[in-house]
């Protein structure tokens, strides 16, 4: 099996119009360095440098958790009892699940 060829560009030397950004972005950061192999030697891990905002963010990623999540099941219905509930727009599980709950004594 042959290997694919990876596409690696170099990075531009000098500004080159049509890369989606303009000669005055170009001359606002050209002057940051490259690194050098000593740079790349003394990097460190974000999570290491700056540990308290890092375990801040992984923290605030999504919605926070549930006391009771709801468990994703599957369940096999009449096809005119989920057409008559797709009926009602937005919104028709939370429907469902409303039913189901007075049906079986828990309502909120």
């Amino acid at each position: 099996m042959a290997k694919a060829k990876l596409n690696i560009t170099k990075p531009d030397k000098e500004f080159k119009a049509g890369k989606g950004f303009t000669k005055e972005d170009w001359d606002a950061v050209s002057d940051n360095p490259e690194w050098t192999d000593e740079d790349f030697r003394n990097a460190r891990p974000f999570t290491e440098v700056f540990p308290d905002l890092a375990e801040s963010i992984r923290r605030s990623r999504g919605r926070p958790a549930l006391d009771n999540p709801k468990k994703q099941v599957t369940l096999r219905l009449d096809s005119d009892v989920i057409a008559r509930f797709r009926d009602g727009g937005p919104g028709w599980q939370s429907r469902i699940n409303d039913i189901l709950r007075k049906a079986v004594g828990l309502q909120k």
